[in-house]
């Protein structure tokens, strides 16, 4: 234990530093950061718990940032602990620099998530703390014993996803989570009291929570509130820390800019940054220094750390040699790689709903992947995860040997605690929800895009087909907007995102084991809520593995292509049979991932869409997403326009999804 003096002492470097780095980027946030300083200086010197030689180490502690926008606060605390250098630091925000303007995901220097909007960070954690107790539940506390901390701000408290977050880790009973809620009061444009007068204590006690509220500056008190949270077992803890914007700041004029709207998002401006400084006890000449004495606090850290970690080596070893089979276990669940999986052997219903094909899968997954966990958004019997669910059972307070989250209604909850299982790691994590409320979950997509990581998003009921329950419910424009990450590269020069749609069950299996194989992106599985017929027999389903291949009709030299993903597909088929009768040569093509298509061989692709040849796109979502494989010289009978409410087969009538319509268009463009 370090006394109060120099621990402050040690905060005023922090925000020294976060100053000097916002100062020389001349952009960023340093008001929070600064008043942030004190509780990361306590968890990093006394209580995070992490190997400093190897930061992948499966059984480390974790933080989740949420507000990015303090990322300063995190970068210059790493620094101490010698994740980055005073280099590094000099770079915040630039090109090519490992600290950019909010943190990205990067274990090997330390950070956890990648945060900038406002309020998943807390869903993360929540995920993460999830995944903890799954684990040790089938590997023991011995090597699962982490405990996940989260950091967040008055903005991310008020974003509506921190009430599912809330909600879900009080309900069960995440004794392993402990979130520090940096309480200044102050927003970007104006104080916290302009925009709410709830009691935040209050609301969390009525979730279960455990609620500690403290003098967030205080590191005595911090110390012991997070000795307190680290003692409770039974509940999370969210310790309320009372800080102060911009702590230390001065303006030019040398009169105090602590608690101050104009220390949030901006540099503090050359008199009142150098005036800081000094008040802080730096050299405005050359701020970018750890202190001596600030240093030895965290050396002493990094040995004890050392210290800890050979008897946790130790320990570990011993309950390897007693436990072969748990040790195994750890390092597969760890590696990201799933068991052998016969899917040859799996069993499909012909000319079911594809919701069902996937049932079907989800029932082989959930009996040999032991560390895959499902999730539903209050769905599960309509989005078919039940399947899953009936060989497992739902998470509950004190019992984590299931592998089912009932996440209740709440998309965007839901699917950040997925990435949050990810981001922790040993896990396999899938959600399921109707495809339409894929709009809740866009912003989980895009961050789990960034971050490159597998989850498995499952959305059923995927057109208009939903029918009766009209255009609220019927995906139009949906299945447009998810495969724009599709398209999307991301920084490692992958698609962003794996999308399927398959035509039938038997293809359903395909998509599944596609997703199952993707370790490097998420992917979205998008499958129908009504029967679907069955592609032609001796059809090579394999070959949705390159995501767009021939399924019927002429191989070479047709007069027509006929290309369409899902449900439509099977109606292709029934058209290409009324335009043979006519003499035409006809190939039909499923696409279930133009992403995966584009990523084959110019020659392949050729060979499956002929360049300027005739097209005929047919998809019950808008027509222009069709565009790119269709072609400038093709036709696109889409939805352009809302549904309406009407039995599915009247709405296919209507709509001209049928054989006759299908003919009809392509004798019209031929």
């Amino acid at each position: 234990m370090n006394d109060s003096k120099l621990m402050t002492r040690a905060a005023d470097n922090i925000r020294i530093l976060t100053a000097a780095m916002v100062e020389k980027a001349k952009s960023g946030h340093p008001g929070g950061a600064m008043g942030g300083a004190d509780f990361v200086n306590v968890l990093y010197s006394e209580f995070l718990i992490y190997d400093p030689e190897n930061p992948f180490w499966e059984g480390r502690d974790r933080l989740y940032l949420d507000p990015g926008h303090m990322s300063p606060m995190l970068y210059s605390v790493l620094a101490m602990a010698g994740k980055y250098t005073i280099d590094d630091l000099k770079t915040f925000r630039q090109w090519g620099s490992p600290c950019p303007g909010h943190p990205e995901f990067d274990i090997a220097h330390g950070i956890e998530n990648t945060s900038g909007p406002l309020g998943q960070g807390h869903c993360y954690a929540v995920g993460a703390a999830i995944a903890a107790k799954f684990l040790a539940a089938r590997l023991g506390n011995e090597v699962m014993g982490q405990t996940i901390y989260a950091y967040i701000s008055d903005g991310g408290i008020q974003e509506e996803i921190s009430q599912g977050a809330g909600r879900i880790a009080g309900k069960l009973g995440l004794g392993n989570l402990i979130m520090f809620y940096d309480a200044n009061e102050i927003q970007l444009s104006t104080t916290c009291e302009e925009v709410s007068d709830e009691d935040v204590a209050a609301k969390y006690r009525a979730w279960n929570w455990h609620v500690i509220e403290i003098d967030g500056n205080n590191p005595d008190e911090i110390r012991k509130a997070l000795t307190e949270a680290k003692a409770e077992q039974e509940r999370p803890t969210l310790i309320i820390g009372h800080t102060i914007m911009g702590k230390g700041a001065l303006r030019a004029d040398g009169t105090s800019y602590e608690h101050d709207c104009g220390t949030h998002g901006a540099p503090l401006g050359n008199g009142a940054y150098i005036n800081t400084v000094k008040n802080l006890g730096g050299d405005p000449e050359n701020p970018f220094v750890i202190f001596p004495e600030v240093q030895a606090i965290y050396d002493k850290r990094r040995k004890e750390l050392l210290e800890i970690m050979a008897v946790k080596r130790a320990e570990k070893a011993e309950w390897a040699k007693n436990n072969p089979d748990k040790a195994a276990k750890l390092e597969q669940f760890f590696s990201g790689k799933i068991p052998e999986i016969d899917w040859d052997a799996i069993k499909q219903k012909a000319g079911g709903p594809t919701r069902a094909g996937s049932s079907a899968v989800l029932t082989v997954l959930a009996e040999h992947v032991e560390n895959m966990i499902c999730a539903s958004a209050d769905l599960c019997n309509s989005d078919k995860t039940d399947g899953f669910l009936k060989h497992t059972h739902a998470f509950d307070k004190g019992d984590f040997t299931g592998a089912f989250l009932q996440a209740g209604v709440a998309e965007l909850t839901m699917a950040c605690c997925c990435i949050g299982m990810a981001l922790h790691g040993g896990v396999i994590a899938s959600c399921g929800t109707f495809f339409v409320f894929s709009d809740y979950m866009k912003p989980a997509l895009r961050m789990a895009a960034l971050m490159e990581l597998p989850v498995k998003f499952i959305w059923s009921h995927d057109a208009f087909r939903v029918g009766e329950d009209g255009p609220t419910h019927q995906p139009v424009e949906q299945e447009a907007q998810v495969r724009l990450l599709e398209k999307m590269k991301n920084h490692s020069g992958r698609n962003s995102m794996l999308v399927l749609r398959p035509a039938d069950v038997e293809e359903a299996t395909q998509a599944w084991k596609l997703a199952m194989e993707n370790t490097t992106t998420p992917t979205g599985l998008i499958f129908s809520r009504q029967n679907v017929d069955n592609l032609p027999e001796g059809n090579n389903y394999k070959l949705a593995a390159k995501g767009a291949y021939i399924v019927a009709g002429s191989d070479e030299n047709p007069d027509v292509t006929l290309i369409a993903s899902g449900s439509e597909v099977s109606t292709l088929v029934a058209g290409a049979a009324l335009l043979r009768r006519d003499g035409v040569k006809v190939r039909v093509v499923s696409a279930p991932s133009e992403g995966l298509f584009r990523n084959q061989s110019q020659e392949y692709q050729e060979s499956v869409i002929t360049p300027n040849g005739k097209n005929f796109g047919l998809t019950a979502g808008l027509s222009f997403a069709m565009q790119s494989l269709v072609g400038l010289n093709g036709k696109i009978w889409g939805i352009d326009f809302f549904g309406y409410s009407a039995p599915y087969k009247v709405l296919d009538e209507k709509f001209g999804f049928t054989a006759q319509n299908v003919y009809e268009q392509v004798k019209q463009m031929l």
